[in-house]
């Protein structure tokens, strides 16, 4: 049994990328930039544009803030091993990664849940809507999401940090609960459970969702107005938690079936797709759906290009 606060975690996921590091490295710095980039610029229209200060506009805010949280949590950490000869990760640092990689996960999860209630409420009770999600309730549900989520975090990588560890080698990229998990030469009954549990905790969310949208399709055929408000909010929600949903569940199947004689490259795309999808392409499937933003940022970015042009 190895002193866990004396582990330096080796990360194996770039074992087999010496010959392209410098392609692998620009392409992962392009990404995780344009990531930022277009996750910030749909914060920052939203919270200038007092027009767009309505409930969804502010879980979508929130939806994107939380992207660069799960982009960052791995794209830092991924460019300095590509740069470095060694790719090793200290036991407090892993556990750091394990605490923001899982509470983006919850998050999400949890944020997707908040947005389809919000959607339920504007399509099917209309009339209600007003009244029931004011200032105070938003605020209320965000506080509700990030409280809940970064509770099931804390008390997992709690029950993680007591394990005591009989390996350092992780097959991953970066570090995962269940990566560490498996490296315990102890009793794992525990966090097994728990992991159930929250397998349980968000397959219900999922359940939620499906229902409410169940709802939400039956209200939106009866009039244009529902049908139109359905597709430029709805679709791009359900989008999202199927891109998400299908990202995490690959990651999940190829953690614990998948072959460790499959293709590196193979093995860490399937490993890092729910880091790197969702929080690219969530504000691009609005920023293009929801007319409101879309025309707010093309008309900043007139202004911008507008203001540099030299005057004659």
């Amino acid at each position: 049994m190895i002193n866990s606060t004396e582990i330096v975690f080796v990360l194996q996921g770039l074992n087999d990328s010496d010959t392209n590091r410098q392609i692998y490295f620009a392409l992962a710095l392009v990404s995780y930039l344009f990531t930022i980039f277009v996750n910030v610029t749909l914060i920052v229209t939203v919270c200038l544009e007092k027009t767009l200060h309505e409930p969804i506009y502010l879980f979508l805010c929130n939806l994107c803030v939380n992207g660069i949280c799960g982009a960052s949590s791995f794209y830092p950490k991924l460019l300095h091993d590509l740069l470095a000869d060694s790719h090793v990760i200290t036991y407090t640092g892993c556990l750091t990664q394990i605490f923001v990689v899982y509470s983006y996960v919850f998050c999400e999860f949890t944020s997707l849940t908040v947005m389809a209630y919000d959607r339920y409420m504007a399509i099917c009770r209309p009339l209600q809507y007003r009244a029931v999600m004011t200032a105070q309730r938003v605020a209320q549900l965000l506080l509700l999401t990030w409280g809940f989520s970064l509770l099931e975090t804390v008390v997992g990588v709690s029950f993680t940090a007591t394990l005591p560890l009989c390996g350092h080698h992780v097959r991953k990229l970066f570090c995962t609960n269940w990566e560490v998990v498996k490296l315990s030469c102890s009793d794992t009954t525990v966090n097994n459970i728990y992991g159930f549990v929250l397998m349980f905790s968000h397959v219900s969310q999922t359940g939620l969702i499906v229902v409410s949208y169940v709802h939400l399709v039956r209200s939106s055929l009866r009039s244009r107005s529902d049908r139109r408000k359905f597709v430029q909010t709805c679709l791009p929600h359900l989008v999202t938690l199927l891109v998400f949903t299908i990202s995490l569940v690959f990651d999940s199947m190829y953690s614990r079936y998948g072959s460790s004689s499959a293709l590196q490259a193979l093995q860490n795309m399937l490993a890092a797709e729910f880091l790197v999808v969702p929080p690219l392409i969530n504000p691009i499937i609005y920023g293009i759906n929801l007319q409101q933003i879309r025309s707010r940022i093309l008309q900043n970015f007139s202004h911008k290009s507008e203001a540099v042009k030299p005057h004659s």
